[in-house]
């Protein structure tokens, strides 16, 4: 991973790079793991969700080993760019983080456990920073697709905060909005540690519980 120097800003959007009309590499066609494809439309009744907790190889790892979830890729969201690659968000100036796309399906796992997942394997008041990885693309974040979605991680963060200020934590800094586009990540980035299991992993929560979604949706 790389690590900038400059103090992390996030760009405006007359500051941001131009991108590019479309991708320069294909999305890789299925998940080396789950064995299901990477792209949609996905099948009726599956939900998408985006998070992003930090590098994205340890993120997707932690969604892909969880029951219900039909897929994850990774990607770029949340910033101006069009289309990046991987070197333009590192740089800070396409104002990106690193996103983990999770589609699962809410009769065998809810959101609400997906978000309790999200809190609890990364610490949400660090800022444009994680653990040693520190820039905007490291910045903890919640994408919604729905009004319902929004509303429960808004409900979430507001109880995740009392237990976290009860253990000696500041504010969350994660942000939480509508989701925009949705940039796939290079093909080597897909279930990275799947491809390379000794691969970096900067992922780790406070240990604090979340107290919420622990119990599965009804089916």
């Amino acid at each position: 991973m790389l690590f900038p120097t400059r103090e992390p800003r996030l760009p405006t959007p007359e500051e941001a790079l131009k991108g590019r009309p479309e991708p320069e590499f294909p999305l890789q066609e299925r998940h080396t793991v789950l064995g299901t494809p990477l792209g949609g439309p996905y099948p009726a009744g599956l939900e998408v969700a985006d998070f992003a907790l930090g590098c994205f190889w340890g993120a997707e790892r932690k969604f892909w080993q969880t029951e219900g979830v039909r897929t994850t890729l990774v990607g770029y969201q949340g910033g101006h760019t069009p289309h990046p690659a991987y070197e333009e968000v590192c740089s800070g100036l396409t104002g990106h983080t690193e996103v983990v796309r999770v589609v699962f399906d809410p009769s065998a796992v809810s959101y609400a456990t997906l978000l309790k997942l999200f809190w609890e394997s990364h610490n949400p008041t660090q800022g444009f920073r994680q653990g040693n990885d520190r820039g905007t693309q490291y910045r903890s974040a919640i994408y919604t697709h729905s009004a319902a979605q929004q509303s429960t991680a808004e409900s979430s963060r507001d109880a995740y905060q009392q237990v976290l200020t009860g253990s000696g934590y500041g504010p969350i800094t994660t942000e939480i909005l509508p989701a925009g586009p949705f940039y796939y990540a290079e093909p080597y980035h897909q279930q990275y540690l799947d491809k390379n299991p000794a691969g970096y992993c900067g992922i780790g929560g406070t240990g604090v519980s979340c107290p919420i979604g622990v119990a599965k949706a009804e089916g």
